[in-house]
This record gives C-alpha cells, structure tokens and sequence, in this order.
C-alpha cells in the first residue's frame, strides 16, 4: 500500500465518521423537534380553555363592578335626599318647637311650678335701688352678709 492509498482511505474514514456524527446528531434534532412540536401542542390545547376561563371571570368581575358602582350611587343618591330631609326637617318645625318649649318654660315658672325656684327672686332679701349710682361691689358683699 502505498502513501495515496493510505491517506484515500484515512479521508473515506473521516468522512464516514463525519456522516455517521451528522447522522446522529440530525436524529436527536429530529426527536428534539417531535418532542416540542406535541409540547407546545399540549399547551395549546390547555391555554386555549384557560384563557376562555379567564376572560369570563373578567366579565363577571366587570359585572360585579357594575353593581357596586350602582349601589354606590344610590347610596350617594339616598344620603343627598336625607340630608336635605333634615335640613328641612329642621328649618320647618326646629323654630316652632324652640317658641313651643319656651312658651311652656314661661307657663310652668308663671305658675310657680319651675323646678328648683333658683331663678325666683328671694322675699327675704332687701335692696335699695339708688338710680343713676353704681354700688361698688365691695359694698354690695357687706350688704348681702
């Protein structure tokens, strides 16, 4: 055999080794590309349902939101109504009822049934009334002791 020879058939080896790599490799590529073709199918299939699940809780949750926001405002509706009730309330009978209760209030002292009598001026006690003179209060205390 000779130097040509030898190397002829060095360079067939290498390419058959080279080949047979290639082979290898491009059937791991192959079973890699099978493997996440039926995975990424296999998450479609699983997205799809997941997703139709959540856009309807996000309507519900729309849904929801809109009833809140409606008694919301009924609520606002139904405080503006009852403060303007009271206020009325208030400006119709609140000064009526005040000269009511003082009408009574004059009645009952009138009639010498007023409570304690600390508002009734004492009998027993004496004043002197000077017009036009100012008592000072010292005196005033000597007085009434």
């Amino acid at each position: 055999m000779t130097g040509g020879e030898v190397a002829g058939i060095l360079v067939a080896v290498f390419w058959a080794i080279l080949v047979s790599f290639l082979a290898v490799v491009l059937v791991r590529l192959a079973q890699t590309l099978r493997a996440t073709t039926k995975m990424v199918a296999d998450v479609t299939e699983q997205a799809v349902p997941l997703l139709a699940d959540a856009s309807a809780t996000v309507r519900s949750a729309q849904t929801q939101l809109d009833r809140v926001d409606a008694i919301a405002s009924d609520v606002q509706e139904v405080t503006s109504n009852a403060s303007a009730l009271s206020s009325t309330v208030a400006s119709t009978f609140g000064g009526p009822l005040v000269k009511v209760a003082a009408f009574g209030y004059g009645v009952r002292k009138a009639l010498g049934r007023g409570g304690d009598g600390a508002d009734m001026p004492r009998t027993s006690s004496r004043r002197t009334v000077i017009v036009g003179r100012t008592v000072p209060s010292s005196r005033r205390r000597k007085q009434k002791g």
